[in-house]
């Protein structure tokens, strides 16, 4: 029986050694395929990384481009209501000596003395003798 196990031994041992390779090559495989996969899923990971990195900056960006051109447009809305300010200031001026120069014709057309607020308006005529006309005053 001893002499049996003892020829037997090499084909179990045999058995056995092609199973330890078996099961190591089975290992080195399922190592091989989680190491790929580990590897794929970082690379995954730092992509999404970077466009949420991306994201961020482009967000950032956006709100600095707004925040920008809601100050250029306060610039300009001042700016053009200052400008319009000055002209209807000076179109108030305008009509102002215009109304007086209306309201000074209007008083003499009806042989009334003119209004103080009116004289100061239109120059004053040069007094020339006999009616005299000179064309340069």
């Amino acid at each position: 029986m001893l002499q049996a196990a003892v020829q037997g031994l090499p084909d179990e041992l045999r058995a056995a050694r092609w199973l330890l390779k078996e099961r190591d090559d089975f290992l080195t495989k399922v190592q091989a395929e989680g190491d790929q996969i580990i590897a794929t899923a970082r690379a995954q990971a730092e992509k999404m990384v970077q466009r949420t990195e991306l994201v961020k900056t482009a967000e950032e960006r956006a709100r600095r481009v707004v925040v920008e051109a809601e100050d250029h447009a306060r610039e300009l809305k001042l700016e053009t209501e200052d400008w319009c300010d000055q002209k209807l200031g000076t179109m108030e001026i305008v009509l102002e000596r215009t109304m007086k120069t209306v309201a000074s014709g209007r008083s003499r057309l009806q042989g009334a003395e003119p209004r103080p607020e009116a004289a100061l308006a239109e120059p004053e005529e040069p007094q020339h003798p006999e009616g005299f006309f000179d064309q340069d005053d």
